[in-house]
């Protein structure tokens, strides 16, 4: 490629991919690679989809390649979301351009890639911000003008505007103030502007306005500078000031509507308290001659009581002062008590007096609090399942690996010596395969995708299991002590107790502070009943486990003890833990019937104590052994697109008899059995197949020869289910990981029946 063209591609502040014909890439610049966090050497020379393990195989960049660019040549702004393992998820606005090289007069492609995601973003907070003001806008009690900076020309008036004035939105735009009734008193546009300039804010207190009808309207104007605009709010206080008369002219009548008042009111003249009514006497929990004469800051919460000191001083100085406010009181007994806050200035035996009416809100605030709690549990749950979606994709293709450890360790198996240490190292495999395998089932259920398995079980043998693992994970100055007891077992599900034990005996190490100390591990067996010393709450009687995990660590403080088994709860630092990891083990321990507790010391260490019903139900769990399988001469069509699977598929059925043909392709399988229509008597696919998937493939099938029978092979679908599959014609489903034994029976029921059927 020429050396100019590159040149220009390098100084190209976007990513920049140029790609051949065959969607190859030839040329990335510096952009591409910072941005997306790969090297040259896995770039150049690919598949575009190929990129980073497959990470660019996305539809939507699929389709604007082979779909939308061959058709116009050129692609401007196509948006596209994608999760990369790399940065995570990325939004991207892709420009396409399909040029002819000057040289050979081949085509190229150049795929402009600008990150928008944090744009995207800004533009979502600001739709939300704008909203939930337009929102307080139309609802606000106030009447509210937006002005226009330079002329003071109105923009916008809310609805209560025409409660205060009278006036319409419509006969507001444009207009000046003073064209709906606001006097020259309030300033020239230069005098306002200078104001709001060097303070931000200008408040106008008893300002008279003249309404729509000709009637004098008492108000407070409050300007305040918005960036672009200037926000003027008019507050209706008539009924504010006649109140305030009212009191002045007859102190009786005054303490009439104090005293029976629902709402508490105060009045202090710079803190000292002169008057409180019974009512905020009673919020409190004193008698009114308790408070008066007492400053009234001291009522105050400790944490508030700085603001309510600095807002009332500042109102008191005619000072800019919010009139309505939130904060707390401090009750007699010690109590935290919500209040409303509707201050003002007045006249108080001929001294300037703060007056507030009070309106408890702490079951407001509860339910805000309570609201709040909610949302956040929402958010987490809403994480937990987009993690538990993702947790099915891993199961899938730990699925295609599982099966080739499980089936050629099985093909091994039927070929070794037996009794030779070689059998024995497979069957540790083997086991092992069927212990991964048990795992992805239960990230399968985390998906939400399968049901947990319960059975007896030896706890025992799996805690010996987890010792084994855990000791090489470990550093050795931490010694392991073991004490087990107890071959009982219990009904359960062995991958989480499995679980149980390493999240246990983790946290116990995280515990020992410089990787020092002793983690002993305990089990026996436990009556519980009249006289057991240490039964925890609400545990039947009868006979139990009892499994036990210690450590020498710092231990658990007392004030934390009681929350370590909440949901999202922990003391590792941000990035070590979910605080998901104890939660999850009490949980598991009762859906066991059981119970968990714990007993800490500071700087003594930590027992976790389990206690797990015993059952009297038994199961073995059998090493792999040949038996006679199923077997048959009929010719089958295997088709995965996972290179090992066909592999291993082929040799399992050409050991069980059966003539084999694979293809990792589906396309070109269904090419194959156009050519070819008789000269197969089944078809195995995989579900997850690129192009044409499993269950399409056997349609298309069906229609070329509708007697095929067809096995679908899954290890996890989150749409699919066996009244589709028989709906399209699917026979039977084999599930991955493959098991030989399982598989060989599969086969052997479809052809029979497809055998009755045609004999019919």
């Amino acid at each position: 490629m020429d050396q100019l063209f590159e040149d220009i591609v390098e100084t190209i502040h976007e990513s920049l991919l140029v790609l051949d014909s065959d969607l190859k890439v030839i040329l990335a610049n510096r952009s591409f690679y910072d941005s997306f966090k790969v090297k040259p050497e896995e770039t150049v020379g690919r598949l575009i989809y190929d990129l980073g393990n497959k990470q660019w195989d996305i539809p939507k960049l699929r389709e604007l390649l082979e779909t939308i660019l061959p058709e116009k040549t050129s692609f401007d702004k196509y948006e596209v979301e994608h999760d990369f393992a790399t940065i995570g998820r990325c939004v991207m606005l892709l420009n396409a351009r399909q040029i002819e090289q000057a040289i050979g007069k081949e085509r190229i492609i150049l795929l402009a890639i600008e990150d928008i995601t944090a744009r995207k973003e800004i533009e979502t907070l600001l739709k939300d911000s704008e909203e939930r003001y337009r929102r307080l806008f139309e609802t606000a009690d106030d009447g509210i003008l937006l002005l226009e900076k330079h002329e003071l020309k109105i923009r916008h008036a809310n609805p209560a505007i025409t409660a205060t004035l009278g006036y319409a939105n419509e006969d507001c735009i444009g207009k000046d103030l003073r064209d709906i009734g606001v006097s020259d008193d309030i300033g020239t546009v230069n005098e306002i502007m200078q104001t709001l300039n060097e303070h931000g804010i200008l408040y106008f207190k008893d300002f008279p306005i003249q309404n729509k009808t000709g009637q004098v309207v008492d108000t407070d104007i409050y300007m305040v500078d918005r960036a672009s605009l200037v926000q003027c709010n008019i507050r209706d206080i008539t009924k504010r000031k006649q109140m305030e008369i009212s009191l002045l002219e007859s102190e009786e009548s005054y303490r009439l509507l104090t005293e029976n008042s629902l709402t508490g009111i105060y009045i202090h003249v710079g803190g000292l308290l002169k008057f409180v009514n019974t009512r905020f006497a009673e919020i409190l929990g004193y008698a009114p001659e308790e408070m008066v004469g007492h400053q009234y800051w001291d009522f105050v919460h400790p944490e508030d009581r700085e603001m309510v000191k600095n807002i009332s001083l500042s109102r008191a100085r005619g000072e800019t002062a919010p009139p309505e406010y939130e904060f707390r009181h401090q009750s007699k007994d010690g109590e935290t008590v919500w209040v409303h806050n509707l201050a003002s200035i007045i006249q108080y035996q001929r001294q300037a007096a703060n007056m507030g009416n009070l309106t408890q809100i702490n079951d407001r605030k509860q339910a805000e609090n309570e609201k709040r709690i909610l949302e956040a549990q929402l958010q987490q749950a809403q994480k937990l399942e987009s993690v538990g979606t993702l947790a099915g994709g891993i199961a899938h293709d730990f699925n295609n690996i599982l099966s080739s450890v499980i089936g050629y360790t099985e093909l091994a198996l039927d070929d070794v010596e037996k009794g030779t240490h070689l059998e024995d190292n497979l069957q540790e495999v083997y086991t092992a395969g069927k212990r991964a395998r048990d795992l992805v089932k239960q990230i399968l259920t985390f998906a939400r995708q399968t049901e947990e398995e319960v059975k007896p079980i030896q706890v025992d043998l799996i805690t010996k299991e987890v010792l084994k693992f855990i000791r090489s994970s470990l550093p050795t100055t931490i010694e392991i002590k073991q004490n087990i007891e107890s071959d009982s077992l219990i009904m359960g599900n062995s991958t989480q107790v499995h679980q149980i034990l390493m999240n246990l005996c983790t946290n116990a190490a995280h515990a020992m502070k410089d990787d020092i100390g002793v983690l002993e591990i305990s089990l026996g067996d436990v009556q519980i009943g009249t006289g057991f010393p240490s039964t925890p709450v609400n545990l039947k009687k009868g006979d139990y486990i009892k499994l036990s995990v210690s450590d020498t660590g710092t231990g658990i403080s007392p004030s934390v003890i009681g929350k370590i088994f909440d949901p999202y709860f922990t003391t590792k630092k941000v990035g070590e833990g979910t605080g998901m990891g104890l939660s999850l083990v009490q949980g598991i321990v009762e859906s066991h019937g059981g119970k968990i507790t714990v007993d800490s010391k500071l700087g003594k260490g930590t027992t976790f104590s389990i206690y797990l019903p015993v059952t009297k139900k038994r199961d073995f769990s059998r090493p792999y052994e040949q038996s006679d399988l199923p077997t048959g001469t009929e010719r089958i069509l295997f088709v995965d697109d996972e290179l090992p699977i066909t592999k291993l598929g082929s040799e399992i059925l050409e050991r069980l008899g059966y003539q084999v043909t694979t293809r990792t392709s589906s396309v070109e399988a269904l090419e194959l059995f156009r050519q070819k229509t008789n000269d197969f008597d089944l078809v195995i696919t995989d579900m997850t197949m690129p192009n044409i998937t499993g269950d399409k493939l056997a349609v298309e099938l069906m229609k070329i020869r509708r007697d095929i029978p067809v096995i679908l092979c899954t290890g996890y679908s989150k749409k699919f289910s066996d009244e589709n599959a028989g709906e399209i014609g699917i026979k039977a489903f084999a599930y991955k990981p493959i098991v030989k034994a399982d598989l060989a029976k599969t086969i052997r029921k479809v052809l029979d029946e497809a055998k009755g059927s045609a004999h019919a």
